[in-house]
């Protein structure tokens, strides 16, 4: 009935001011007229100024071609246009790759290889070391000095640093093999873990590992929790009361740094060493301080019992081992 007035004003009007009038949906009017074709979605007409099929295939041939087969439709059709020629819109060639199944990085590119997630395990001192690093502020905009730290995993104990000007591949050569000397590193014994920063893979620093004897071990790209030792370390540094906003020379961010590793390595206890210092766990005395420990408590507790209301004291545990990414499966653990 709708249908029918309007049809009766609607080659007067239109279509649009009809249905208003009429109080009718377009929508469903549209819907109304449309052909019924059972099993199937009516094919939509096709306008007249779209491409024939040979000019669909013409253009297809020439995305094809070794010419434009690594380039973009954009790319393409700019080509073509600047040699005076003209096939049909960038956003027509978009559409007969879609229809082909073809919308995608249509580039030759380099696939880089899977890296493999570093799993290391430290159940003693010096059997990984891990070592980043770190810009500290100097006294201008734009100033920086480099400090370079090497960490043991599993005493969380500086083993050596120093502070300079630049990131140095030399440098850090001659870093790891002054702490690889003083704590006489045996061959096949340490592993050394790093990001890759220009400095970690260095063919300079890749040698001497060799020479010393010493695995390496990188983080994964763009994965800064492959290192989080040194992230660790380097956040407690930033993070003292007495951290300056900028160092006014190189000797002052020597000395600050002189003063914070004297304090980290044998005053800080660490948390994750079982509150001891880095020192105590490193040089062996672990086993002792904590004896110590637990002689203290037992005596308060026979002291005064009653203020123990769960259990006696306990010290905290002895550091165990020490892992970075330590695999899932408990299994492949052991």
């Amino acid at each position: 009935m709708i249908d029918g007035a309007v049809g009766e004003i609607e080659p007067l009007i239109g279509t649009a001011p009809a249905c208003r009038a009429l109080g009718a949906s377009r929508a469903s009017l549209y819907r109304r007229r449309a052909p019924v074709v059972v099993g199937e979605r009516p094919l939509r007409p096709t306008p007249a100024r779209a491409l024939s099929a040979p000019e669909r295939e013409a253009v297809l041939e020439l995305l094809h071609s070794e010419r434009f087969v690594d380039a973009s439709p954009a790319q393409a059709w700019a080509t073509l246009l600047d040699e005076g020629r003209y096939l049909c819109s960038e956003r027509t060639m978009y559409r007969l790759l879609e229809r082909n199944g073809e919308v995608r990085e249509r580039r030759d590119q380099l696939a880089h290889p899977p890296y493999e997630r570093p799993e290391l395990l430290a159940e003693r001192p010096n059997e990984v070391w891990s070592w980043d690093i770190t810009k500290l502020k100097g006294p201008a905009k734009w100033t920086y000095y480099y400090l370079y730290v090497i960490l043991d995993v599993f005493s969380r104990y500086a083993v050596g640093w120093t502070v300079a000007h630049r990131e140095s591949a030399a440098l850090a050569k001659a870093l790891i093999a002054q702490a690889a000397e003083q704590q006489a590193i045996e061959p096949e014994t340490l592993t050394v873990h790093a990001d890759r920063g220009s400095s970690m893979t260095s063919k300079p620093v890749a040698f001497l590992l060799a020479d010393l004897g010493v695995t390496k071990s990188h983080n994964r790209p763009y994965a800064s929790t492959d290192n989080p030792y040194s992230q660790a370390q380097f956040k407690t540094l930033k993070y003292r009361p007495g951290f300056p906003a900028r160092f006014d020379s190189i000797e002052v961010a020597r000395e600050f740094c002189r003063c914070f590793f004297g304090w980290y390595n044998h005053e800080h206890r660490h948390s994750g060493i079982g509150l001891m210092s880095p020192a105590t766990v490193h040089h062996g005395l672990a086993e002792q301080a904590h004896a110590a420990r637990a002689e203290v408590l037992d005596a308060a507790y026979a002291a005064s019992p009653e203020r123990f209301v769960r259990r006696p004291p306990r010290p905290p545990a002895l550091p165990g081992a020490a892992w970075i990414n330590k695999p899932e499966s408990e299994e492949v653990a052991h």
